[in-house]
């Protein structure tokens, strides 16, 4: 018993891990810009399609992984540039319809470029399970929470020391008061939009081996990434990492106790029961709270 359950939170921390950092770049967009970016979602496939297919023609990995994360940055800094920045005063379900229009147009690029076929990424060092107290994970699973954990804390550095980071803290919590003492709002969004794309093509990059890469993969990731950063309250970083590691094991309880067919739903069940019960989230401050 106790076996089965620390299987599915090992395989829920796993899955987690990723909707947290889908849902930290949903909440570093929306201090920067109060956007909901739904294109978050294909920065993932970015990573992971890029990846699979480099290291497929016999790019080495690092380099792969590397060149992914650099086109999706690309790609992250021409959507804010060309679709949301143009949209700058339009009303908020407008900015949320183009994101969502960014999202479409840019899996039907990737079906273009990728074709609709899995892309295979090898495992970083091999597939032979660990066993933990009964239960087996991995060594894939270990480089996701890794990986995951590291950029948290990276990213935790780089808003409590650097510039760029003080600068975007700044212009979430008062964006006129920014601009007023020189910081330059509009490069302060393209930055939030590169280092969101960042942080999706890197866990789309790690979780590949795992999930397989397709251009559809990001639908599903970016919704329940979103669902992780309102469950932990829009706009509050560690609210969204929270966030996203209790939708992953949710998840993974739902799909091993009650049945594998309503894993999705359960992200949407804890959507609803949020927007209903807590509009704010966990962890929302009303506002006052950001990343």
């Amino acid at each position: 018993m106790f076996a089965e359950l620390l299987q599915y939170l090992l395989s829920g921390l796993t899955i987690g891990a990723i909707y947290a950092l889908a849902g930290l770049g949903f909440s570093i967009i929306y201090n920067a810009s109060h956007v909901i970016n739904f294109a978050q979602g294909e920065f993932i496939m970015i990573g992971g399609m890029a990846s699979a297919t480099l290291t497929a023609s016999g790019v080495p990995l690092p380099l792969a992984i590397m060149i992914g994360c650099g086109g999706a940055m690309l790609v992250g800094v021409l959507v804010a540039k060309f679709a949301v920045e143009r949209a700058r005063n339009a009303s908020t379900v407008t900015l949320i319809i183009i994101t969502i229009g960014a999202s479409i147009f840019l899996r039907g690029i990737a079906e273009l470029v990728w074709g609709k076929d899995f892309k295979r990424l090898d495992a970083f060092s091999g597939e032979t399970p660990i066993q933990i107290l009964g239960a087996s994970m991995q060594p894939q699973s270990l480089w996701v929470v890794g990986t995951a954990g590291v950029l948290i804390v990276a990213i935790g550095l780089f808003f409590a020391r650097t510039l760029t980071g003080k600068a975007i803290l700044a212009t979430s919590h008062n964006r006129l008061a920014a601009q007023l003492v020189g910081i330059d709002v509009k490069r302060v969004v393209l930055a939030s939009f590169a280092l969101s794309a960042a942080l999706g093509a890197i866990g789309g990059a790690v979780v590949a081996p795992i999930t397989f890469s397709y251009t559809e993969m990001g639908i599903m990731l970016g919704l329940k990434g979103f669902t992780a950063a309102v469950l932990g309250g829009l706009g509050h970083g560690p609210g969204a990492v929270a966030g996203g590691l209790i939708v992953g094991i949710a998840e993974a309880l739902g799909a091993g106790y009650i049945s594998s067919a309503y894993k999705d739903a359960v992200a949407f069940v804890i959507i609803l029961a949020v927007l209903l019960f807590m509009p704010n989230g966990l962890f929302g401050k009303r506002g006052t709270e950001r990343v």
